[in-house]
């Protein structure tokens, strides 16, 4: 099919989709194939009463993982750390005291890095709870290191570290901790020095931390849960930071997949440990370093979808599909989109683009 038909179907998707649903107030997409000379930008709905582009900025939930899982790679190859070290050589003492007591004995020291990043430290996720926290008082404030001590007083894990998968945003507030203590710089700081500058990602920032280098005249897409407009909230990235934050119009992100994926950002080696060293997420989806896998699954998922990548609650996505090495970003900024995001990107997306010649 030529690549015309192909992107005339899926644009028509995109629009009726949203459409469709007026719980999305607007979505974006893009993608990307020098294989296949494809460079599609779309977008749909508004932002408090201005039309809806494809430059405006987007706050892209936990996509933002793969930005904190790949300044930690980053860290390992310049042997700032080690995957398998205990999270206790490089966190406060007294901020992870009693941080993982399973069952009556102390796991703690037992933590490594890499449990953190697989999501399976077993660790309660702080995220939601204080998120319902912030929506019933919106003068709530709370930073990283209070948040971890939050769920220390007010949560318990769930199993023994890396025994299983859970997922949880508490593991990657502590990443960007961790990213802190050895940088000596804030995380918003670290994004900027490692991503923002250097891939010149001009109108990209770090929500509530940091601005861009260059304003968009666009502005950032207002994203929602519960028909609640989240970005009114001014301490919700306080709650989100490491785990998520990145701020980003598609084609600066764009600049940021196709560095990693070519191993711009780091090499082959380490990107492959990131990628392999995984466990099972759903049906068809295992999960790496920050890292979401689609897998083959007969019938189910067919081997022309395996792609890499990462999801956000907003149904946001950011992924990779190597067959017709194509870059497919997106985001529909409701939290009703979690996990229908995901099965947009694979079956009017990656469905779509296999059928190229």
């Amino acid at each position: 099919m030529s690549s015309k038909k192909v992107l005339t179907k899926i644009e028509s998707s995109f629009r009726k989709t949203i459409q469709k649903d007026p719980k999305v107030k607007n979505a974006y997409l893009l993608i990307h194939s020098d294989k296949h000379d494809i460079h599609l930008k779309l977008a749909e709905g508004s932002t408090d009463g201005i039309q809806a582009n494809p430059a405006q900025p987007n706050y892209m939930a936990s996509v933002g993982k793969l930005f904190t899982a790949t300044i930690i790679g980053k860290l390992y190859e310049k042997g700032k750390l080690k995957f398998t070290d205990s999270i206790s050589e490089h966190l406060n003492a007294e901020l992870i005291a009693g941080l993982h007591i399973y069952k009556g004995k102390d796991y703690t020291d037992q933590i490594k890095i890499k449990d953190l990043l697989s999501q399976r430290s077993g660790l309660p996720d702080a995220f939601w709870p204080l998120l319902d926290k912030l929506l019933t008082e919106p003068d709530f404030n709370i930073s990283p290191e209070e948040a971890i001590i939050w769920s220390k007083e007010n949560m318990e894990p769930s199993f023994e570290p890396g025994q299983k998968f859970e997922y949880t945003d508490t593991n990657y507030y502590l990443l960007g901790l961790i990213i802190e203590e050895i940088t000596g710089e804030p995380f918003s700081e670290v994004l900027n020095n490692y991503f923002f500058e250097p891939l010149e990602m001009k109108n990209s920032h770090m929500l509530g931390y940091s601005k861009p280098a260059k304003e968009s005249e666009y502005p950032m897409a207002n994203f929602y849960k519960d028909g609640i407009k989240v970005n009114d909230f001014k301490n919700y990235s306080r709650i989100d930071y490491a785990g998520g934050g990145v701020v980003a119009p598609m084609e600066d992100l764009l600049k940021f997949m196709k560095a990693l994926v070519n191993y711009q950002l780091i090499n082959a080696e380490t990107l492959e440990i990131m990628k392999e060293d995984t466990s099972k997420f759903g049906m068809g989806i295992d999960y790496g370093y920050g890292i979401w896998k689609i897998k083959t699954i007969p019938v189910f998922m067919p081997k022309k979808l395996n792609s890499w990548g990462v999801v956000g609650v907003t149904g946001a996505f950011m992924f990779y599909h190597p067959l017709t090495d194509s870059y497919i970003i997106g985001n529909f900024n409701d939290a009703s989109y979690e996990s229908k995001g995901v099965r947009f990107m694979l079956l009017k997306v990656l469905k779509e683009l296999a059928k190229l010649k």
